[in-house]
């Protein structure tokens, strides 16, 4: 369980996942102005104060109670070989009790795409949210014409459950996104059918 862990930190082959602190400012607010075009299509609208250094420290804030509470698990990824910042993934909407599910986020910058840091980052996050802290399944969306991150998130084991209309404010507009999960035990397509 995470409520009460305050230092999370995820190793993989290339990176460290690990929450945003207040020195992550500069390059953040770099690597996400240098992608804006790259990442606006998929996102909702920014904030006009969306790039400030007091919106930051509010992101850092929240990422500290979040994880703290247990309700969240927002993460960096940083390329261990020169620390450079390269995109972020969150486990948000940590449900407990007979839920014991999450929903997925991520976002990476442009220059850094298509080249595994992501399903790396993936597939760190889902390991450790069913091995450590016990959750039971992890739901993502995306954008039906997002080809991109649909391939990515199958090719991490998330299967498509199906569509959600006007699920969220992307870009300005309410938009159908198609709904993935993951299942820590994922009997998806097995029937007991026929045993007997």
């Amino acid at each position: 369980m995470l409520r009460g862990r305050r230092k999370v930190q995820i190793e993989t082959e290339r990176l460290t996942l690990r929450p945003p602190s207040h020195s992550d400012f500069r390059p953040w607010t770099g690597l996400r102005d240098d992608s804006r075009d790259f990442l606006t299509p998929w996102e909702p609208t920014w904030a006009s104060d969306h790039l400030t250094r007091r919106s930051f420290t509010n992101r850092v804030y929240w990422a500290q109670r979040s994880i703290s509470g247990g309700t969240a698990l927002p993460l960096f990824l940083i390329r261990r070989e020169d620390q450079i910042l390269l995109g972020a993934i969150t486990l948000d909407n940590i449900r407990r009790g007979p839920s014991l599910s999450g929903t997925l986020g991520y976002w990476i910058g442009e220059r850094y795409a298509r080249q595994g840091y992501m399903r790396e980052a993936i597939e760190a996050v889902v390991h450790h949210a069913f091995h450590r802290m016990d959750l039971s399944r992890i739901e993502a969306a995306c954008l039906p014409e997002n080809t991109p991150s649909r391939r990515l998130l199958e090719s991490c084991g998330f299967k498509y459950e199906g569509v959600a209309q006007s699920y969220l404010q992307i870009n300005g507009r309410w938009r159908t996104h198609v709904l993935y999960a993951a299942l820590r035990l994922d009997r998806r397509g097995r029937t007991d059918a026929g045993i007997s």
